[in-house]
C-alpha cells in the first residue's frame, strides 16, 4: 500500500460521524470500493435499516451513478446508558448535495425551547426523541425550520466510543484537566494535554456540561469531536479495519435509508472532485423560565428564519454551486474554515 491518503466513503459512517465522515480515500478508489467493499458494507448494514412507522417516505429521485438531487438528513447522537430512555444530545440538520460534494451542517442546541410536534407543550428539543423517537424529532425540526427532513440517521454514543477505540484514539483540544463533579452529574476526570484520547475520554468530553458557556459550548465541543473523528478516520490506511468498523456501526446505528442507497451515495461522493463541509450553529440565549427551574436555550427568531432560507436554497436542485447561500462565518469578509477533501482521482504522491 502506498503512502497516499485514501478514503472510502462508507455512508453509514459518513452520515453519522459529522454527516459524511470520510474513511480511507485513494489508491483503490471507486473500482476497489465496488469490488472489495460495497457488498460487505451492504450486508453489514442490513439491520441498521429502521423505517419510521406511519411516516410517509419523502418523494426523492432515484440515485444514479451520475447524479443525485440534494437531500436532508437529520443526524442524531443518542446518549443512552443501560436501560435508560435515550435523548438526542447531538442534533445536526444536514443538507447533502452529492453531485457537488457539498454538505451543510446546521447544529441545533439540545436545550432549544421549541414546540414539540405531537406533544402537549413546549420543551427542550432533545426531549422529543425520548417522547416519540426519531419520527417526533423529525416532525419537530420540520416545524421549526419549515423545511423537509427526508431521512434520519442516529447512533448511540456508546457506538462512538467503540469506533474511537478501534481507530486507536483521537486528538482533542483539551489543554487543561476537565472534572465533571456537580451534584446530580456523573463524575469523570479527563487529563489535559494528551496527544490522543480513548473512547471513554472522548465521550466524556462531549458529555461535559459544567463550563460557563452552557449549551453553545457543548455544541462547539460536539463539532470539535466530529472534526477530530474525521481527521483520524482520514489517517486510516488498513482495509482490514473496515469490517470491524461496519460491525460496530451496525450494532449502534439506525437509519431509514436502505444500505444500497447509503453505498450509492458514498460512491457519488467519491466521484466528486471536491468535498466541502460548512458548519453553522443556530444562535440564541440561555436562561430559566422560573427561578430554580430548568435551563432552556431560546433560539433567535430571525436567525431561525435565515437558516430556513439557507436550507431551502441548498435543497433546491436548480441552485448552482455558485449561488449557494453560505453561513455568515464563510462570507468573503471573514476567515472561512471549510473542511475540504480533494478527490482521490486528482491526488498525487
Amino acid at each position: 500500500m502506498n503512502k497516499k491518503k485514501w478514503i472510502i466513503s462508507i455512508s453509514a459512517a459518513i452520515i453519522v460521524l459529522g454527516a459524511i465522515m470520510y474513511v480511507n480515500r485513494g489508491a483503490l478508489a471507486t473500482l476497489g470500493f465496488d469490488w472489495l467493499v460495497a457488498g460487505q458494507i451492504e450486508k453489514g448494514l442490513e439491520k441498521t435499516y429502521q423505517p419510521i412507522e406511519g411516516r410517509k417516505p419523502p418523494v426523492t429521485t432515484q440515485v444514479t451513478s451520475k447524479k443525485q438531487d440534494p437531500l436532508s438528513v437529520l443526524l442524531l447522537g443518542i446518549d443512552q446508558r443501560k436501560q435508560e430512555v435515550g435523548r438526542a444530545d447531538t442534533m445536526l440538520y444536514a443538507v447533502v448535495r452529492p453531485s457537488e460534494g457539498n454538505v451543510l451542517l446546521i447544529s441545533i442546541p439540545r436545550d432549544a425551547y421549541v414546540d414539540i410536534v405531537g406533544y402537549r407543550h413546549k420543551d427542550k428539543i432533545n426531549h422529543s426523541f425520548a417522547f416519540g423517537g426519531a419520527g417526533m424529532t423529525m416532525d419537530t425540526i420540520e416545524e421549526l425550520f419549515g423545511q423537509s427532513v427526508h431521512h434520519y440517521a442516529s447512533i448511540n454514543f456508546e457506538g462512538f466510543k467503540q469506533v474511537i477505540d478501534e481507530l486507536g484514539g483521537i486528538a482533542l483540544p483539551i489543554d487543561k484537566d476537565i472534572v465533571n463533579k456537580a451534584p446530580g452529574h456523573d463524575y469523570f476526570f479527563i487529563k489535559g494535554g494528551q496527544s490522543q484520547y480513548n473512547g471513554t475520554d472522548a465521550l466524556n468530553f462531549v458529555r461535559y456540561r459544567e463550563d460557563a458557556g452552557g449549551d453553545m459550548n457543548r455544541t462547539e465541543r460536539n463539532q470539535q469531536f466530529l472534526k477530530s473523528m474525521m481527521d483520524r478516520a482520514s489517517e486510516m490506511n488498513q482495509w482490514v479495519k473496515i469490517p470491524e468498523m461496519i460491525k460496530i456501526m451496525g450494532d449502534n446505528f439506525q437509519t431509514d435509508m436502505r444500505p444500497e442507497k447509503l453505498v450509492d451515495l458514498a460512491q457519488i461522493m467519491l466521484q466528486s472532485k471536491q468535498r466541502n463541509i460548512y458548519n453553522y450553529t443556530v444562535v440564541g440565549e440561555g436562561r430559566r423560565l422560573t427561578n430554580g427551574g430548568p435551563w432552556y436555550f431560546f433560539l433567535d427568531d430571525q436567525d431561525v428564519d435565515n437558516v430556513s432560507k439557507m436550507i431551502e436554497n441548498w435543497l433546491d436542485p436548480n441552485t448552482t454551486e455558485a449561488d449557494l447561500i453560505l453561513p455568515e462565518n464563510y462570507t468573503k469578509d471573514k476567515q472561512p474554515d471549510v473542511q475540504s477533501f480533494t478527490s482521490a482521482a486528482n491526488e498525487t504522491e
